[in-house]
């Protein structure tokens, strides 16, 4: 009776951990679908994340000239969405960051867009190199918002 009481025991936790492991297994992990900004100037903010930042637009459901998307990710968007009635501060922990692979050709770009760049203390035209040995730059977008680019390998 002992030993009917203890496999049936054993068979019971065994159910249990299988279903509780396949239960794991099959859910997904949240991910990262999109970013929204809200912006003053569309068209400025757009022209700033394709053509500085290179970013590819991407089609956008709504057509009603408030909406740009972009990707910025497998199945990550960017979207900005027009309207803001003012520009306002924000501060520079609260930032997008993008990687590429030459630091050297992405400030190319922004020294010839007269856009300034700076390390994370404030220093202008400075890079920050972190304890990993990645190179870290930061910039404002035109509505404040604050850019990191970094060459993280991906």
């Amino acid at each position: 009776m002992k030993m009917t009481h203890l496999l049936l025991s054993i068979v019971t936790a065994s159910t249990i951990i299988i279903s509780t492991n396949s239960n794991a297994q099959s859910k997904k992990n949240p991910t990262l679908n999109h970013v929204a900004l809200y912006v003053l100037d569309l068209q400025k903010s757009a022209g700033f994340y394709k053509n500085i930042i290179g970013l590819e637009s991407i089609p956008e459901p709504f057509h009603d000239g408030r909406h740009e998307w972009f990707k910025i990710g497998e199945h990550s968007q960017l979207h900005l969405i027009g309207g803001a009635k003012s520009i306002s501060a924000h501060d520079k922990d609260s930032h997008l960051c993008f990687s590429v692979s030459s630091m050297d050709d992405f400030i190319q770009t922004l020294n010839k867009n007269k856009v300034d760049y700076e390390n994370w203390p404030g220093e202008a035209n400075k890079i920050t190199t972190r304890t990993d040995g990645v190179k870290q730059i930061y910039f404002k977008d035109p509505d404040g918002y604050w850019v990191e680019i970094n060459n993280d390998s991906y």
